[in-house]
């Protein structure tokens, strides 16, 4: 990879681990023999794998002295009792604690998801595509199936309201998460499209919520909301971080108070075709370089393992209606279905 100059680096998400690197096409043969060889035929041994369970510690230790860090994995573990999203991506501390003397379990889980039914190879750039499909065949086509799939515990329903609190060892401004449960993500419904409209409507920046906390009254100085964008229901969550902690319950009254808002009655069909506009344009602004565009078909691939999701999704933004957006909020930005946890540190 040094020799080719290619940037290179991998990450982990809930569903999903991508592995990119960025380089001269010329090197693109070789480089699909390295990934080859590493997907098939990858060794390390356990002093090696120690080593390197110390540095995912390390970074979980880094983490968590981020009072933000800390608010999420408290959300993931008081909304989630069984299903493993329950934790974040990087796990609960014992299990990372003990990981050093689960080299035969590496092994395992290596043997068990690396393997081409859980693999997609995306290749973005100044190609042939037909040549890239013959490196590929010529390098992976011997790579044999496995026969592991997972059984995660599906989720039970959430019948009423959580809360949790944390408190910070040291002063921070005080933060409160709102989380509701929501879907899993979906290119075929309109409940994933309406539930990302709400996010950017209710709590985005140009939102009355956010002009009135963070503009006008300057009370807040972080507020963002995400929806449900996993593989298996998750959360539709909002984040805010208060100046004054005699703030916090209001803050989060008012965040609740605009979750109702959207159930209660349809948006403004001007503000919702704004919106469309918007995001298509600002989706376009992003592939801007071969490793942009490849980043987000990752993103895509990963929950319905072909690119044409890409499509469907902003077809079916397309199609959304103000009734849409009202449904998918009186369904799922319920009380009973709502977590709350809020985080405030010690006196000065």
């Amino acid at each position: 990879m040094k020799n080719a100059g290619a940037a290179s680096n991998a990450f982990t998400s809930d569903d999903y681990t991508a592995y990119h690197a960025t380089f001269s096409k010329e090197d693109l043969p070789q480089i699909l023999s390295l990934e080859a060889d590493r997907f098939q035929h990858l060794a390390y041994d356990e002093a090696a794998f120690r080593t390197e369970t110390l540095a995912v510690l390390g970074e979980y230790n880094k983490n968590s002295a981020n009072p933000a860090s800390r608010l999420r994995e408290t959300v993931r573990a008081t909304a989630f009792r069984t299903h493993s999203y329950r934790h974040t991506t990087m796990g609960f501390l014992a299990d990372i604690q003990a990981m050093p003397g689960e080299y035969a379990y590496s092994r395992q889980f290596f043997d068990r998801y690396y393997r081409p039914e859980y693999t997609t190879i995306i290749v973005a750039g100044d190609v042939d595509p037909q040549r890239v499909r013959t490196l590929i065949d010529e390098r992976w086509s011997t790579w044999k199936h496995g026969a592991y799939t997972a059984q995660i515990p599906a989720e039970p329903a959430q019948n009423a309201p959580r809360t949790a609190h944390v408190d910070w060892p040291s002063p921070t401004l005080p933060w409160v998460a709102v989380a509701y449960r929501g879907p899993a993500w979906s290119d075929d419904t309109e409940e994933t499209v309406a539930l990302d409209a709400v996010s950017r409507l209710a709590f985005g920046e140009n939102s009355p919520l956010y002009q009135k906390l963070v503009i006008a009254e300057q009370k807040v100085d972080v507020l963002r909301a995400g929806p449900p964008e996993h593989l298996d229901p998750e959360l539709f969550d909002i984040v805010a971080r208060v100046k004054n902690p005699a703030d916090l319950g209001a803050v989060e009254a008012q965040i609740v108070a605009t979750a109702q808002q959207f159930a209660a009655a349809p948006i403004d069909e001007k503000k919702l075709q704004d919106l469309k506009e918007h995001l298509r344009y600002d989706f376009a602004l992003q592939l801007d370089s071969s490793e942009s565009i490849a980043h987000t078909l990752a993103a895509y691939v990963a929950l319905r393992r072909t690119p044409e999701s890409v499509n469907r999704y902003y077809d079916m933004y397309a199609r959304l209606t103000a009734e849409d957006i009202r449904q998918a909020a009186r369904k799922y930005l319920v009380e009973s279905g709502r977590t709350v946890v809020t985080l405030t540190g010690s006196a000065k």
